[in-house]
C-alpha cells in the first residue's frame, strides 16, 4: 500500500465518522424531542436533528470538494 492509498483511506474514514457522528446526533434530537416535556426541549430537539442532518448532507462533499487533486477537477 503507497502513500495515496493511505491518505484515500484516511480520507474516507473522516467522511465516514462524520456521518456516523450526525447520524448520533440525529438520534439524540429524537430522543430529546420525543421525551419533551415543555415546548423548549422539543425545539432543542428539534435544533439538534435539523443542524445534523445539515452535517451529513454538507460536510463530507465539502471536504471531498476540498481534497480533490488537480487531475480531477
Amino acid at each position: 500500500m503507497n502513500d495515496a492509498d493511505r491518505l484515500a483511506r484516511k480520507r474516507y474514514y473522516v467522511m465516514t465518522g462524520i456521518n456516523l457522528a450526525g447520524a448520533a446526533g440525529a438520534f439524540l434530537g429524537l430522543l430529546i424531542a420525543g421525551r419533551a416535556v415543555t415546548t423548549p426541549q422539543q425545539i432543542l430537539g428539534g435544533a439538534l436533528i435539523l443542524t445534523s442532518l445539515y452535517i451529513m448532507a454538507v460536510v463530507p462533499r465539502a471536504l471531498a470538494q476540498r481534497w480533490k487533486t488537480p487531475e480531477q477537477q
